[in-house]
């Protein structure tokens, strides 16, 4: 079963860098996802009930890739393990089938990011090509 956590406005859930070692529900409230680039924060999402966060943890033994905080009065369920996640699948297809769609459409975002910045990159790499050889 899933722990129930409750936290006021502010709270810290965890921090970028951290190892992770649990994903969260969202039961009540609002959580912002955020990174954090030269002491400039860069909001990533605004989840509320129904949304979940952190799920990585559970699959890659990585730190955490940004950081998380309550910004309305959030109650959570944490999810500890990838074993009690399949557990909680299981009984409860309909969000099965929600983290699976939501999951997709993140990497598809991901992957579209990557495109970009490759192209940005050959672009570049293209034009100093262009510039070295007008010397």
């Amino acid at each position: 079963m899933a722990a129930k956590l409750t936290l006021p406005s502010g709270s810290p859930i965890f921090k970028e860098g951290d190892q992770g070692n649990a994903m969260y529900i969202i039961l009540e409230g609002v959580v912002e996802i955020y990174f954090t680039i030269n002491r400039q924060e860069t909001k990533l999402a605004t989840l509320r009930k129904g949304d979940f966060f952190g799920e990585m943890a559970l699959f890659r033994a990585k730190p955490r890739s940004a950081s998380a905080r309550v910004i309305i009065d959030a109650d959570l369920a944490s999810i500890d393990s990838r074993q009690q996640l399949e557990r909680f699948l299981v009984k409860n297809p309909a969000f099965a089938a929600k983290m699976v769609t939501i999951m997709a459409t993140r990497l598809a975002n991901t992957n579209e990011m990557l495109i970009e910045k490759i192209n940005e990159t050959s672009a570049k790499q293209i034009e100093y090509q262009q510039v070295t050889l007008q010397t």
